[in-house]
């Protein structure tokens, strides 16, 4: 069956730009080959909804009339890739405003930096000031894909898992699904993922609209941890009743 917009599917692919330097993959080994390895990251495939956005929007619209198995590649143009390079992304400024992001380092051509909250890399340094380059990295540049479409995913804690490893990247976050409710058993590490604060009601409304199922509940998990001896130790002792009578006397 082909696939149609709103379809959870799971995608390996690997994107190259510069005829051929490689800039993503979900192939784990290719990644650390060529430099771009993430340890915090999730290989081995991506889940995503076709037509939502979850990736560029010309690798996205090729997925649609495609079947499960369907392996190939696509050349797409800046402006449904990472879009056009648009030059009042490009700022200028003192060099001084940026001092503290340097540290021990000297500027250089290419350094990331942050500039008004945005991360951008230093595009020319101009004596003591610096052109700060804030758009996609990928702006303006023609990329290829090529992807496998491994399966459709049916089951709906699939789907669940599938989209918050997508937003997360943790895979396999515990998810109960009922006619009513879906709920999400959240690990107490994410409280200390900014992406996941960011992007849970994204992915809320994302759920809810797609599985068809009117509410989510996030459960914080927090496993029981028992005390150690150490700490057992260090609690104080409880007064004798001896001296229980001599403080009330008091």
């Amino acid at each position: 069956m082909a696939i149609e917009k709103g379809d959870f599917i799971k995608i390996n692919y690997t994107g190259k730009f510069n005829e051929g330097q490689i800039f993503d993959t979900t192939d784990e080994q290719l990644a650390k080959e060529n430099g771009i390895y993430n340890p915090r990251g999730v290989y081995g495939g991506d889940v995503v909804i076709v037509g939502s956005g979850h990736t560029i929007k010309g690798l996205d619209e090729d997925f649609i009339g495609k079947e499960v198995g369907y392996t190939g590649s696509i050349t797409i143009a800046p402006e449904k890739a990472f879009g056009p390079h648009n030059p009042a992304l490009v700022e200028t400024v003192s060099i001084t405003k940026l001092t503290e992001q340097f540290k021990d380092q000297r500027p250089y051509q290419g350094m990331p930096v942050e500039l008004n909250g945005r991360r951008g890399v230093i595009a020319q340094i101009i004596g003591r000031r610096v052109r700060v380059d804030l758009n996609h990295a990928l702006a303006g540049k023609e990329v290829e894909y090529e992807y496998t479409i491994e399966e459709k995913i049916e089951d709906k804690i699939a789907k669940a898992q599938g989209l918050l490893s997508l937003y997360t990247g943790m895979p396999e976050i515990e998810v109960e699904v009922t006619d009513d409710v879906i709920r999400v058993f959240t690990p107490i590490e994410l409280g200390f993922n900014q992406r996941w604060m960011v992007s849970k009601l994204t992915i809320a409304s994302e759920l809810i609209d797609k599985l068809g199922i009117p509410n989510l509940e996030y459960v914080e998990k927090h496993p029981y941890v028992p005390a150690t001896a150490e700490v057992e130790a260090e609690a104080p002792e409880a007064p004798a009743e001896e001296e229980k009578a001599e403080a009330t006397e008091e």
